[in-house]
């Protein structure tokens, strides 16, 4: 019974003209951008080693773009902010058949600072600012199954060294973590 009820009203309002009154057009704001968060890892190559949140973890800055490039036995991943060119972290892992003696020989850089728990052998350095570049933060080591690899923090031209020199401790802990031999 009540279905009729409410079925002769409907048709009574539409019959006097109340459901079709000209309406004005109503503007609809177009729909906020859909913000994706990609992993670096969907860039390929060395980049699949690389998470942004970890890296947030131990670098405390959040990188959302992501680069990979491959040249002969070397694998590199770049990752940076979207809007920013620095900072900058650089992986680069390379094929090689050296030994741990070798690469404390011919790879570890004079006055570079030993890593231990970090591969086979392992350094740390900081350089010096240079042009638009700020200091550089890096970590090498040699890990097993002869490969060797880099992490490289770029700053700003306007960081102190003092303040690079502490993300090698955050490289260290970040390269910890990497399986390079996932690559």
């Amino acid at each position: 019974m009540r279905g009729r009820i409410v079925g002769a009203g409907v048709a009574v309002l539409l019959t006097t003209g109340c459901g079709a009154e000209a309406a004005e057009p109503v503007a609809v704001p177009p729909p906020a951008p859909i913000a994706v968060d990609v992993a670096a890892a969907s860039s390929g190559g060395a980049c699949r080693l690389l998470d942004f949140g970890v890296i947030e973890q131990h670098a405390g800055v959040r990188f959302d773009v992501a680069a990979a490039s491959e040249t002969g036995d070397s694998h590199t991943c770049v990752v940076r902010a979207e809007q920013a060119t620095l900072p900058e972290l650089t992986l680069i892992v390379t094929e090689a058949s050296i030994d741990a003696a070798t690469f404390t020989t011919d790879v570890v850089p004079e006055k570079a600072g030993k890593v231990t728990g970090l591969g086979q052998k392992a350094y740390r350095r900081t350089l010096s600012a240079k042009g638009a570049f700020g200091p550089v933060a890096e970590v090498g080591w040699l890990a097993t199954e002869g490969r060797l690899a880099t992490l490289r923090y770029t700053t700003p031209a306007d960081t102190a060294k003092a303040d690079a020199d502490k993300l090698t401790d955050a490289l260290v802990a970040l390269a910890k973590q990497l399986d390079i031999r996932a690559i």
